[in-house]
């Protein structure tokens, strides 16, 4: 049986990409949670997560602060603070910061798949993906 667990803000990891960072707030590697993965996302100004899916794995983004531009398959829709998507598994999506300071996210997938609780498919460099931001 998983015991519960508190995990303060300071226990949170960020790992650091590119375009921002990403720090496990449940998963299997966090919590021992084999159903729910939460990440508490970062992205830096002018910067986004490309295009890409999650096999297997619905997820919904929650705007925490700053202006998202999140697409959904092929639907762009600005998402500000309170502001939501969801995405079932295998859909194609990407978030982008539009705004000039950092903007917050929290990422919910479930199941949890793998030791790191999500699998990332990336698909930014096919078609029609790599040409939808021009």
């Amino acid at each position: 049986m998983t015991k519960g667990k508190f995990l303060m803000q300071d226990d949170l990891i960020p790992e650091k990409w590119d375009w921002g960072s990403t720090a496990g707030i449940s998963g299997p590697m966090v919590t021992h949670a084999k159903d729910l993965v939460i990440l508490h996302v970062t992205l830096l100004p002018g910067k986004g997560h490309d295009f890409h899916k999650h096999p297997g794995q619905e997820e919904v983004i929650y705007v925490l602060d700053g202006e998202i531009e999140q697409w959904v398959d092929k639907e762009k829709r600005i998402l500000k603070p309170g502001d939501s998507a969801f995405i079932p598994a295998d859909m194609v999506h990407a978030s982008f910061n539009i705004g000039s300071t950092n903007a917050k996210v929290l990422a919910i997938l479930g199941p949890a798949v793998g030791q790191s609780g999500y699998e990332v498919v990336e698909v930014s460099g096919e078609s029609p993906w790599n040409s939808l931001r021009t």
